[in-house]
Order: structure tokens, then sequence, then C-alpha cells
């Protein structure tokens, strides 16, 4: 197990110093000039040169990519422009609320999506599960921006009683963490149909049907613990996809997470502010899969970390 996590953590180290690095060469030949966001429309060349000057633009690319390494050394990811204080802090300042919004989506995603799974295996080819199954798919087709305005428009609009965006309070919560689960649960209940189907056609269930174990323990206790890992993965592989920023619903929402700050962030060309927002999502994604992955053991005893089953 300590050798698997060592060579993990070391992969996880090299993946997020690749990203990082990779980010910062493509956001600097992308089009667009930072000093001219900064300064605006009305700024001379000697304005724009001294901007350029003055946030380390003017030195060869090799250059700057050796600062900002020395600087990744101690912490210190640059001052964003567009907000004149350390880039980390202000993503750490807006991450709590990309946090709270993943971790409410999965929750309502999980709770609904394993009982649906569960429920269109058991009636698996039948006119009920036919027509559950036609609203999964539908749920699946529908794209995140139109789930939301048509919440907003119901719930925010024709019928005032939720909040439009923001977070003000706990029912602002609500609208955006649905219209993520909307997707989220689709995908989560074919999965669990699909894995509790073959489960409930395995040989070991029938064995145990015969020998009078009541269909509610098969269900629960024996097939659906045999679907828990590739159920585990799903559901932290979209965790980490969320923890990245669901820009689309948090620009619908005005929800003051890391998406809508990389929207801004890639409006005014502010390199520290992008740079620090992937370091910090990609770093909390990793840990989400490395946590899946050491759990594999506790749901499936036959997994072995490492070696071969």
């Amino acid at each position: 197990m300590s050798k698997y996590l060592a060579r993990r953590l070391g992969q996880s180290l090299l993946t997020v110093f690749l990203t990082i690095s990779t980010v910062f060469v493509l956001v600097r030949l992308a089009p667009g000039d930072p000093a001219s966001a900064y300064a605006g429309p009305t700024a001379t060349s000697d304005d724009l040169a001294r901007i350029r000057e003055q946030f380390g633009l003017d030195k060869p690319l090799i250059s700057q990519y050796g600062i900002f390494l020395r600087d990744l050394l101690t912490g210190d990811l640059g001052t964003s422009y567009s907000f004149h204080s350390s880039a980390l802090d202000v993503v750490l300042d807006r991450m709590p609320y990309t946090i709270t919004l993943s971790v409410a989506a999965i929750a309502v995603t999980v709770a609904v999506a394993v009982p649906l799974g569960v429920w269109m295996a058991r009636r698996a080819d039948t006119s009920r599960e036919l027509g559950a199954n036609v609203l999964t798919i539908a749920g699946q087709s529908m794209p995140d921006f139109w789930t939301g305005v048509m919440l907003l428009t119901v719930f925010a609009v024709l019928l005032p009683v939720l909040p439009a965006s923001g977070f003000t309070s706990w029912s602002g919560l609500i609208l955006p963490t649905v219209t993520i689960a909307v997707l989220q649960l689709a995908l989560i209940s074919r999965l669990v149909r699909r894995e509790m189907t073959t489960a409930l056609a395995s040989p070991y269930i029938t064995v145990a049907r015969s020998r009078g174990v009541s269909e509610r323990a098969l269900t629960w206790r024996y097939a659906l613990a045999n679907s828990a890992v590739p159920l585990v993965t799903a559901v932290g592989t979209r965790f980490a996809a969320l923890l990245n920023g669901v820009v689309v619903v948090e620009v619908v929402f005005g929800w003051p997470g890391v998406g809508s700050l990389v929207v801004r962030a890639l409006e005014t060309r502010d390199y520290p502010l992008i740079q620090a927002t992937v370091l910090v999502t990609a770093t909390l994604a990793i840990l989400v899969q490395l946590l899946v992955d050491l759990a594999y053991p506790l749901l499936d005893p036959r997994v072995r970390l490492g070696k071969a089953a």
C-alpha cells in the first residue's frame, strides 16, 4: 500500500506539473494582450510598454517560465491583474462556493440515480422501465444552459419562489444544484441500471435465490455491492469534473465559483489567475481520483492496489 501510495503521489505531482506548464505556454500563445486588457482602449504605447515591464511580460517566454517555476516553489503564483491581490488567495476565496455546489449536486445525483437505476434494473425490458429510460436519455440530452434557463424562467420569473442568482441564502443553491444534477443523474442511473442488470443475472444471484435469500437482500446487499466499484468510479470522476468549475451553470446563475472566475480571467488575459485556478482545481481533482482508487480494496476485497487480483 505504501509503495502504491508513494508511486501515485509521484504521478500526481508530475501530472499537476505538466498541466500547469502546458497552461502557462498555451495562455501566452493565445491571441490577446494582457497589457491592453488591463490598460483599456485609451492607453498609449508607452503605457502598454510600462505595464508589460511591470508584469514581466517584456521578457522572453523561457525567462518568464523560469521565474514562474521559481515562484511556484515558494507558493507564489503571482498577483492577479484584475483583482490586484494574490491570485492564489482569489481562487481559494472562490473555491468553497464551487465545492459546496459540487457536493450538493453529487449528493442529489446519488440519492436519486442509485434507487432509480436499481428500479430500472429490477424492471428491465418492461414498459415502465422503457419510460424511465426515455426520461433519462432526455435528461442526458439537455444542455446545462437550456436546463438552467428553463428553471430560472419557471421558478425565478413566473413563480418567483427561488432566487435567480448569487448565493445570498441556501435557497440560492437549489436551482444550480438541480441543473447540474439533471445531467449527472441521467448518466449515473443508466450506469447503475446496466451494472445491476448484469449482476442480477449472475450465477451467484441464482444460487443465493435458490437458498431462500430475499429479493431485497439480493438487490441491495449482493448485486449493488458487486456494482459498487464502477459506481464509485463514475461518481468520483463526475465529482472531480465538477470541482473544475461548472462554467455554464455558474455564469447562468451568477454563482461566485471558480467557473465564473475562469471566464473573467480569460476575458482579461489574467495569466496569474488562470494559472492559479488550474493548479488548485487540478490538484483537487487528482486528490479525488486518488481517494477513489484507495477505496477500491474496501469495496471489493479481491482488489489489491498495485498488484494483480
